[in-house]
């Protein structure tokens, strides 16, 4: 220790160059700190902002009344209930612009409890195909996608309708 002293007290210019650099390293380590510190203050007040606006619409949401009708698929049987469930997914595929080719009821073991499953086979426009599941999920009773196949056509038909198989599942409301 004594031989940096001696040789700092011997050489001026070294020790104000190592003083200057301990100033300037203090410096940019300040100035480091304060620059993380303004990032951390605005994306938390970002992430507020973000928060108060999910809450404010979610608010409006709350406020929305729920579409009326009874969320659940009605029918003496479930023959009948099968019936209006293939009535609508045909209705919707319809006004979307689409051919419906077949249609299938699931029933028996390979339907889940309480649920009324049909599985649609329809040629669709890319753009028909957004429309569809819109309608499909978007509505009161309740019906969910349960499975979605799309076939592109290849060929010299490439810009041709897509062949869509699509299975559509509603809880069933027994036979309320």
């Amino acid at each position: 220790m004594t031989a940096i002293s001696s040789y700092i007290e011997r050489s001026p210019k070294l020790a104000g160059l190592l003083f200057l650099a301990v100033i300037l390293t203090a410096c940019l380590t300040t100035l480091s700190t304060v620059t993380d510190t303004v990032e951390q203050y605005r994306a938390r007040e970002a992430s507020l902002d973000m928060l108060s606006r999910l809450e404010l619409a979610s608010q409006r949401g709350a406020n929305k009344a729920r579409p009326p009708g009874s969320p659940f698929f009605k029918g003496q049987t479930s023959t009948l209930a099968s019936a209006a469930l293939l009535q609508r997914i045909t209705s919707i595929i319809s006004k979307a612009g689409g051919t419906l080719v077949s249609t299938e009821v699931i029933q028996g073991p390979q339907s889940k409890e309480g649920y009324l499953t049909a599985i649609a086979n329809c040629e669709l426009e890319q753009d028909a195909l957004q429309r569809v599941l819109y309608d499909i999920e978007a509505s009161v009773p309740f019906l969910f996608v349960d499975q979605l196949i799309i076939q592109i056509p290849t060929g010299q038909n490439e810009n041709g309708p897509l062949r869509i198989t699509l299975a559509v599942a509603a809880q069933w409301a027994g036979g309320e």
